[in-house]
């Protein structure tokens, strides 16, 4: 039995605790909420209120950390935060939440972290992205996600794994949902990168079943249709209105590339949740 401590149980962590419990090991679990905790605990996590801020990090961090072989970072890039000292998000608030976290893992027994970053890091390259291309973030969120995963990187006291994901899709949450009915949307031939949470949490669990780390991984389902071609079938499939996107072309052309995560981890995506 492994133990492991996912810091964010929310849309991805929640479930992904309960699979990993499923493969028989024990999972400590974070949440900012205090009114979720005893929803945790019936689900068999051990819950912890956590809270991380770019200025202080909870008490209940230690406890949340200890004996905790692998830790699982599934944290929002959250720009911005009630504090006077920080007005904008040029402050690095996430990167800064990230630094002080670090301590604390160099004193846990923490050897391995899993970071679940985003493909916002590359920006809005054309062509085929792979986990070769340099990242040029355009975004505040990118660009704080790539200096995260740097300082977790070159820390020589445990072994980190980037899982860069594409857009999160799932059953209860879908991008059409609030694109039906709209008019005039932009890029309608650009490509789709998307991921389904039931692939994010399978790819996770491969990872810490083939013990693959100190590596990077771009999580994307190779299904690529043009935005257009994608949101009006969805639409149409979910009883929505379909939405209308512009006649102007766009330029945005990037397709991200799972082959690597195919190829190192022999993984087939779920297509028939697409």
């Amino acid at each position: 039995m492994t133990q492991i401590s996912i810091l964010g149980c929310g849309w991805l962590g929640w479930p992904l605790a309960k699979k990993l419990m499923d493969k028989e090991n024990s999972v400590s679990g974070s949440t900012t909420s205090e009114n979720k905790l005893p929803i945790l605990e019936a689900s068999g996590i051990k819950a912890f209120l956590v809270t991380l801020e770019s200025e202080s990090v909870s008490d209940s961090i230690t406890n949340f950390l200890a004996e905790s072989e692998i830790l699982i970072i599934d944290i929002p890039p959250k720009l911005r935060e009630k504090s006077p000292n920080l007005p904008t998000p040029s402050e690095k608030v996430f990167v800064r939440k990230i630094e002080n976290l670090i301590p604390f893992l160099e004193k846990s027994a923490v050897k391995k972290v899993l970071f679940v970053s985003s493909t916002a890091v590359y920006g809005n390259d054309n062509g085929t992205i792979t986990e070769e291309t340099l990242p040029n973030p355009e975004t505040e969120s990118g660009k704080q996600l790539l200096l995260a995963e740097a300082l977790l990187q070159k820390n020589q006291n445990f072994t980190t794994t980037i899982l860069r994901f594409g857009g999160l899709i799932g059953e209860d949450r879908h991008p059409v949902k609030f694109l039906a009915g709209k008019e005039n949307l932009e890029n309608p031939d650009a490509p789709v990168n998307l991921i389904h949470q039931n692939d994010c949490i399978s790819i996770i669990e491969e990872i810490i079943k083939q013990s693959k780390w100190n590596a990077v991984f771009n999580a994307v389902a190779p299904f690529h249709p043009t935005r257009e071609e994608y949101y009006s079938q969805k639409a149409k499939s979910l009883n929505l209105v379909a939405p209308q996107f512009s006649t102007q072309q766009s330029n945005i052309q990037k397709i991200i590339s799972s082959e690597k995560i195919e190829a190192v981890l022999n993984y087939q995506f779920r297509l028939d949740n697409y």
